[in-house]
């Protein structure tokens, strides 16, 4: 996991995860990667490079060119990480009572989660299962602003065949 820190020790390579992450899901290219960094082509091609090796960008080559996308994957183990220091401890005894979970639950209550899978990783699930809508949620915005392309295309051509017909009915008569 040593390796995933010291790539993302590098706030070029942060900034350009940054930019992937609010592109997905779509491909970036590399120029496009330049100007949103602000840096220069050898420089951005350095740090992909490190990224591609680290797994964490995938790469589409078009001729010439080439489209980077994230590949988010390889940072569960590090969310997972800085999830856990940031979590209370599982279980608290208390000489009164008997042990409770972090949410105050007793371990065999109904109401306690790990009652049922203790093992599982409930907030890395809630995070990936956070991802996953704001992915469903980004692309639906996609589109939805493609159909109202679309709407607002067809709109302005039967807007025009309406009055193309308008006329030729006025020459008619």
């Amino acid at each position: 996991m040593d390796g995933i820190f010291n790539v993302l020790a590098d706030s070029v390579r942060r900034d350009i995860l940054v930019t992937l992450r609010n592109a997905a899901p779509a491909d970036v290219s590399v120029g496009e990667l330049v100007a949103a960094v602000g840096t220069t082509q050898p420089t951005a091609s350095k740090h992909l490079k490190v990224l591609r090796e680290a797994g964490l960008v995938t790469v589409r080559e078009e001729g010439q060119h080439r489209f980077y996308r994230l590949n988010s994957d390889p940072l569960a183990a590090v969310e997972g990480w800085v999830g856990a220091l940031n979590t209370a401890p599982i279980a608290t005894v208390d000489a009164a009572t008997e042990p409770t979970s972090a949410s105050g639950h007793a371990p065999n209550s109904p109401e306690n989660p790990a009652r049922i899978l203790p093992d599982a990783d409930y907030e890395g699930l809630g995070r990936q299962l956070g991802r996953f809508v704001a992915d469903l949620v980004h692309e639906a915005r996609g589109v939805a602003e493609a159909a109202q392309k679309i709407v607002t295309d067809t709109t302005q051509v039967v807007t025009e065949k309406t009055g193309e017909i308008a006329e030729r009915i006025t020459r008619i008569r």
